[in-house]
């Protein structure tokens, strides 16, 4: 075998079939730095499902044995994948879904692009609308979603997915927060140029946003409770704004914490850990350009990548940082 064809064999990923799902076998560049350290002994980036158009907003839900809860956005379908069933379709149309969040006793947050609205979809399958506009205006295209512990929820709104034919009613790309306890929706971030994925830290006391304009960089916030000293309808602002990191390959889009405070963004080529500080401690290598990520599995480590046409997940010794 001649020197270029064991290159080759180096550089691509081996595919084997084992029960059911496609298991690819990790090659040496398939980590750098520190990602390594963080992956359970033994573990391999594994494909979980194909054949979708474009992946996004994996939220594990922890009922019904568990499964992922996903968006397969072009096919207008919420798709949802289980270790015995495999994928399936959860709902369909989807009114273009994008991100997704889980909550306590199994139900999720979902943006759905064609009604420019934050849905819920209840344990039993019952979906309602959340939030779908300000000061009488709609939304340009919810596109992810987290939920603070104090029930809060807190979204994007770039004009990716504005349906066709139909206008802004508001100028900018905002990021919002919505308080159930008062029906009510605050701007709390106006100076995006395409705010996308977010999430909070450990301790909610910051929030995280990716800019996948022009940027390609992840700001955070110190997350400020408003005065108790007169009457507020959204109890938090963000302070303190500033670059956190900035995306080497492609630009961010989803992202979640861990416990320790690590922020696990996508990006062009895979996932880029940071350390609390900002730091790139490093890689996990993806032959598809994830567009989200979410932490789950039976022991809550297993993180979950939505890339392109396929479902992705790679066993880690970390676990979600989101409060429930």
């Amino acid at each position: 075998m001649g020197e270029p064809t064991i290159m080759l064999h180096r550089t691509l990923l081996a595919v084997l079939i084992l029960g059911g799902s496609l298991v690819l076998a990790d090659p040496p560049e398939s980590f750098t730095g520190e990602a390594k350290s963080l992956i359970a002994p033994g573990a391999a980036l594994q494909k979980l499902a194909v054949g979708m158009k474009f992946t996004e907003g994996p939220a594990w839900l922890d009922r019904d044995g568990g499964f992922v809860i996903l968006s397969d956005q072009p096919n207008n379908a919420l798709m949802r994948w289980d270790a015995k069933n495999g994928l399936q379709v959860f709902r369909k149309p989807s009114n273009v879904s994008n991100g997704n969040f889980a909550l306590p006793g199994g139900a999720f947050l979902t943006c759905e692009q064609r009604i420019r609205a934050v849905t819920k979809t209840s344990a039993d399958g019952k979906t309602t609308t959340v939030v779908d506009r300000f000061d009488g205006k709609k939304f340009h295209s919810p596109n992810d979603v987290v939920q603070k512990s104090d029930g809060t929820i807190w979204f994007t709104d770039p004009p990716y997915g504005l349906p066709k034919g139909e206008k802004k009613e508001y100028e900018g790309k905002w990021v919002f927060c919505y308080n159930p306890a008062t029906d009510s929706v605050q701007a709390v971030a106006t100076d995006f140029d395409m705010p996308n994925g977010l999430c909070f830290s450990p301790d909610e006391s910051k929030l995280y946003i990716a800019d996948s304009g022009k940027p390609h960089h992840v700001r955070v916030f110190d997350v400020h409770r408003m005065q108790e000293d007169r009457p507020v309808k959204v109890p938090w602002e963000l302070i303190n704004g500033r670059v956190f990191c900035v995306i080497d390959k492609g630009v961010p889009d989803g992202m979640r914490c861990d416990t320790d405070g690590r922020l696990w963004s996508t990006a062009g080529d895979g996932i880029h850990i940071f350390s609390p500080d900002g730091k790139l401690v490093g890689k996990i290598l993806v032959s598809e350009s994830p567009a989200n990520c979410t932490f789950g599995g039976p022991n809550g480590t297993t993180l979950f990548i939505a890339a392109r046409a396929s479902l992705y997940s790679i066993e880690t010794v970390c676990k979600s940082g989101e409060k429930k």
